[in-house]
């Protein structure tokens, strides 16, 4: 690997912790603040929000600048939303501000890494991020379930700047500003990404239109890159494997909260540890991926999305931690093994068919679309009083039922669409090579 693929890494790893961390802190933020169960619940879609309304547009702010320049500027304003909470903003309100940083963080990411490495090394290059990315949400949330547990947010809250009234009065402010600082250190490695080399494609501006007019000149260009994410018969099924595992997974770390306190009885600090246990199983299962898997046979591990599902359901039958740990650890690992190759394939036909920042916002328009959709649903189901076991079952039977009409849907395209699809496997085979 390059030695800029490490500083990506770097910043990547301290950025997305802190995006974990905070988001265990804005919990008990709200619950400290007495709020209903459904507004922590609505955490998760508020974090979703900008991705998708922002999605015609960060791509290709991505593709028009250095993206360590972006990335460096998302970090900044994941700082604003940190302080917007410190100075009594809505938590919620709050919480979507760090989502817009993330949203625009996100296609500079991984877009980079597709003009940085070759596409043989994509699949091994995106075990690494998901694996890394992982590892930062296990450290993230158990960072963020210590900070604002009694111990440590004690020391925090027990530091007196001379002069100077900072207004953090509780652990979860306490830990919410010692988050800031994490964020900081990932914006300075923003800073020491070099240049790829690729040529920029600046963002069309007519001085004589106003800034909205120019765009929305973006909108077309987006929804035509989306439809031609959706009409290829590689990136059809890639994207709606990876849409729905990441719709589950972003919501499956607060249902791991709620089920954590329903069925063991955990507080935040205790229930913040087994998130992380699923992480843990989901970074093993992508290191897996990238040292087994390959670009031409990506399609395979569709039958695992199946089975997480099945998984997802009979968490309603533990009651028990050491159950649950290994449990969760699996079922991490499944989804890590299931979600690298096809966010590799994924990377690989957008790279192919439009700009990395382009291909990377449309995936995660139509990603964080289903998180805020299915976290919506979530949330009100909540609101209308259903069990935590309830909203497990629902989603239990959501994933392994499209799951299994997804692989129904690469069956049919391998059957009517043969000479298509062989000949993009061929393609896939040929850049997985060189």
């Amino acid at each position: 690997m390059k030695r800029g693929f490490y500083t990506i890494m770097s910043a990547q790893f301290f950025s997305s912790l802190a995006d974990n961390a905070l988001f265990v802190a804005a919990v008990e933020l709200l619950r400290y603040g007495g709020a209903p169960e459904w507004q922590r619940a609505a955490l998760v879609p508020m974090f979703a929000l900008f991705y998708v309304v922002l999605a015609p547009f960060v791509g290709a702010f991505a593709d028009a600048l250095p993206k360590g320049k972006v990335m460096f500027y998302s970090n900044a304003i994941k700082v604003v939303g940190c302080l917007m909470m410190l100075f009594g903003t809505h938590p919620l309100m709050a919480y979507a501000i760090v989502g817009l940083g993330a949203a625009a963080y996100s296609p500079a990411k991984y877009g980079i890494l597709t003009e940085l490495l070759p596409a043989s090394q994509l699949v091994k290059a995106n075990g690494w991020i998901e694996g890394l990315t992982i590892a930062s949400i296990i450290l993230g949330v158990l960072v963020g379930g210590q900070l604002v547990g009694r111990h440590v947010s004690g020391m925090l809250l027990s530091i007196d700047f001379p002069v100077i009234d900072t207004s953090v009065d509780t652990p979860a402010e306490a830990a919410i500003l010692a988050l800031i600082f994490v964020y900081m250190l990932a914006a300075w490695f923003n800073t020491r990404i070099p240049h790829t080399g690729v040529e920029m494609r600046p963002l069309r501006k007519d001085p004589s239109r106003s800034i909205a007019r120019n765009a929305l000149e973006l909108l077309p260009d987006f929804w035509s890159c989306n439809s031609r994410l959706w009409r290829d018969k590689l990136g059809q099924i890639s994207l709606s494997t990876t849409t729905l595992f990441w719709g589950v997974s972003g919501n499956l770390r607060y249902i791991v909260l709620a089920w954590s306190a329903a069925a063991l009885g955990y507080g935040t600090t205790q229930a913040s540890s087994l998130v992380g246990v699923v992480a843990i199983g989901t970074a093993v299962g992508a290191v897996l991926a990238s040292m087994r898997m390959r670009l031409d046979v990506a399609t395979r591990v569709i039958p695992l999305g199946i089975a997480m599902g099945v998984l997802v359901i009979a968490m309603n039958f533990i009651t028990n931690v050491w159950v649950a740990a290994p449990f969760l650890i699996l079922l991490g690992g499944i989804g890590g093994f299931l979600v690298v190759p096809m966010n590799a394939l994924l990377q690989h036909r957008g790279h192919n068919l439009m700009g990395a920042g382009r291909s990377i916002a449309v995936q995660n328009f139509n990603e964080q679309a289903c998180i805020l959709g299915l976290g919506a649903f979530y949330s009100i189901s909540t609101k209308f009083g259903v069990s935590a076991f309830g909203a497990i079952t629902g989603f239990g039977l959501v994933v392994a039922g499209v799951m299994w009409l997804i692989l129904l849907w690469n069956r049919r395209n391998e059957r009517v669409h043969k000479d298509e699809v062989e000949h993009l496997l061929a393609i896939a085979r040929h850049d997985d090579h060189h």
